[in-house]
């Protein structure tokens, strides 16, 4: 018995080691590579050795496995459990041994077991199994023979070739079962594609036409056709032209799909001869076949497409025209822009937007002085979308324009494109805008063009610069182009107006400040809530600090001190609720103290209650007395739900916390 258990231990010892050696190419500093496959031999070929622990060894035998590992890998391929692991081995290890042990089991093994072997037989392109495999395929085990026939496909040489050959013309294939006969045709397919990797066409097409001849299914046969073509590209260009004219769905599809694959640029000029004869509904597949293609048709084609024709057709060389098409196009898809067909604009204007080249954005930008009507419009809207910098004198002259429609074009499209260097003319039609509309699309052009400014204190300075020398509104439009900007001068520009003492400039500075992304806004929201001009202000300008203390980062003791202005500072009830929200976020004996001491207060009573059972919820387990006291005044106050059954169960909770 003690050596059973010692043999066993050594063995999950030895699996264990070989688990440690996963990454590929280990082995440990006392241990030799050719003492590791020693041992995880000697783990398979133990009685004792678990199932799993073979199973295992096995998969770390492809990594260190060689011819010496053969005899014991094969004693497993009659285990109905261990054979798929002893083959994954076999098939891995670089040793004819390996080929001469699947060979022997393959005369021993019957069922799932053979055709596993058979299949790793495939897997190692065995050509000594030829013959061995060739009898396999009138196997009464329809599975072995279908594996039979895929391996020697896989195999491929000129005997497997002969074999499969013979066999699609033989009596024996007629009268065997479907299956068998599709593997068949699968075996020769492959053993087509490797004669014409070998320079072999005509024994790939000898191959190919025997299977379309026989009876197959018809997805071996259109695999056939397909190879049939591609080996033979001279002949081939014929075949593919007539399965493009096809009436069959399943022919035409071939066709496109060989119709990408089939190279030489006289293969392109022929399916360009096609795709105009051509019904309409398949022009558009066609299409998409051509520019898919190495040798793609010129771009012409696309262009001459996308001008005329059927709806689909048009609309497809459009879309197309932004991945293959160039400055050449331009004309053609300015035309469609402004057609009166939605679906034909909307995809010109896609692809002239997409349409890559610096040499696009400049004909754009010429065209822009020398057009006018809709497709002026279409090219003001592209030159901002594109951001075309050099189209921004032309954008400039059409702001001034009589038409409202092309003004706010143009105005849209500056804010995309004017650089810094041209941002202060910007500013002048902001500050000196003569209406409301005009103010309204200069001040939003504006507040585009700062944001995407690299220098953002550089361009506040511009702006804060502008601002003593603007009227109320026109300051209120500057604030919004400074606050899109962000960052320190920014900041100290909103800042400084926040100080005005007009009350309409304190407003939109108070918005920017309520916005502000950064902490460093607070104290100057906090001195617009003491001192604004009215008491709207000053309750908006809390809001935004109170913003602040409830969703930024800031230190606990500040965010406490927050709270305590807040609280002091409010004008109303509802500000006064939102400070005590604030305690949510700094939980501790304290704050839950501070929370509980407003449920006094009718008015506060809810939001008191809400607060302190959130902060009890964080101190249960730290505080449990706190809590329990805390939880007995939530209770005690009447208080409903659903701070109520929370309370009562934090302060259950708290009790049997308490020593």
């Amino acid at each position: 018995m003690y050596r059973f258990f010692a043999r066993r231990a050594a063995c999950l010892g030895a699996a264990l080691l070989a688990l440690a050696s996963l990454p590929i190419g280990f082995v440990a500093a006392d241990q030799t590579a050719e003492q590791r496959q020693d041992d995880l031999i000697a783990i398979i070929e133990s009685e004792d050795s678990p199932r799993a622990d073979k199973a295992i060894t096995c998969k770390h035998l492809t990594r260190f496995g060689d011819g010496r590992a053969v005899p014991a890998l094969a004693t497993l391929l009659t285990d109905e459990q261990l054979a798929a692991w002893a083959r994954i081995a076999l098939e891995a290890i670089p040793d004819p041994a390996a080929d001469q042990a699947l060979r022997e089991a393959a005369g021993q093994l019957q069922g799932r077991l053979l055709v596993g072997v058979v299949n790793s037989i495939g897997m190692r392109s065995d050509a000594e199994a030829v013959e061995i495999l060739a009898g396999m395929l009138t196997n009464q085990d329809v599975e072995v023979a279908e594996s039979a026939a895929v391996a020697l496909g896989r195999i491929g040489d000129a005997a497997a070739t002969k074999v499969l050959e013979q066999f699609l013309g033989s009596p024996a294939m007629a009268e065997a079962p479907l299956s068998v006969r599709s593997a068949v045709a699968e075996g020769g397919i492959l053993c087509a594609e490797q004669s014409v990797h070998g320079d072999d066409a005509e024994t790939a097409v000898r191959l190919y036409e025997a299977i379309r001849d026989a009876d197959v299914p018809r997805q071996r046969v259109l695999e056939a056709t397909r190879g049939m073509i591609l080996a033979h590209p001279t002949n081939g260009t014929a075949q593919l032209i007539e399965l493009l004219k096809s009436d069959d769905r399943d022919l035409f599809a071939l066709g496109l799909w060989v119709a990408r694959e089939l190279p030489g640029a006289e293969v392109t000029d022929a399916l360009v001869a096609e795709l105009e004869q051509m019904p309409a509904e398949r022009q558009s597949l066609m299409i998409l076949a051509l520019i898919d293609r190495e040798d793609r048709p010129a771009v012409s084609l696309l262009a001459s497409a996308a001008e005329t024709g059927p709806k689909n057709v048009r609309l497809t060389a459009i879309q197309a025209i932004s991945q293959q098409g160039d400055v050449s196009c331009v004309p053609v898809l300015l035309a469609a822009a402004v057609e009166d067909d939605e679906d034909i604009a909307t995809a010109a204007m896609e692809s002239l937007m997409d349409l890559p080249g610096a040499d696009v954005d400049a004909d754009l930008a010429d065209r822009l002085g020398t057009v006018e009507g809709q497709t002026r419009m279409r090219l003001i809207e592209l030159a901002g979308l594109r951001g075309i910098t050099a189209a921004v004198p032309q954008l400039r002259q059409a702001a001034a324009d009589s038409d409202p429609a092309v003004r706010a074009a143009a105005f849209q499209a500056l804010g995309d494109t004017i650089d810094f260097d041209q941002l202060s003319w910007l500013i002048d039609r902001t500050v000196g805008a003569r209406n409301p509309q005009e103010l309204e699309m200069a001040g939003d052009a504006l507040k585009a063009a700062a944001g995407r400014m690299p220098d953002r204190d550089a361009c506040a300075g511009k702006l804060a610069d502008a601002m003593p020398r603007a009227a109320t509104p026109h300051k209120g439009k500057l604030l919004e182009a400074i606050g899109a900007i962000g960052g320190g001068r920014a900041l100290q520009a909103i800042v400084e107006a926040s100080t005005s003492p007009d009350a309409a400039v304190q407003g939109a500075a108070a918005q920017q400040l309520g916005d502000w992304m950064t902490p460093e806004a607070a104290p100057a929201l906090l001195n617009l809530a003491r001192n604004a001009a009215n008491e709207g202000l000053k309750i908006r300008a809390l809001r935004g600090y109170l913003r602040i203390a409830r969703q930024f980062v800031v230190p606990d003791a500040q965010r406490k001190e927050m709270y305590q202005v807040a609280l002091e500072t409010a004008l109303r009830d509802e500000e006064r609720r939102l400070a005590i929200d604030v305690l949510i976020r700094i939980p501790s004996p304290e704050t839950l103290a501070a929370a509980t001491g407003h449920l006094d207060t009718p008015a506060l009573r809810d939001a008191a209650a809400n607060a302190a059972v959130a902060i009890a919820a964080k101190l249960a387990v730290q505080h449990p007395q706190a809590v329990a006291e805390a939880m007995q005044k939530v209770l005690d106050s009447g208080v409903g739900d659903p701070a109520r059954p929370r309370a009562q169960e934090l302060l259950e909770q708290a009790k049997a916390a308490t020593p």
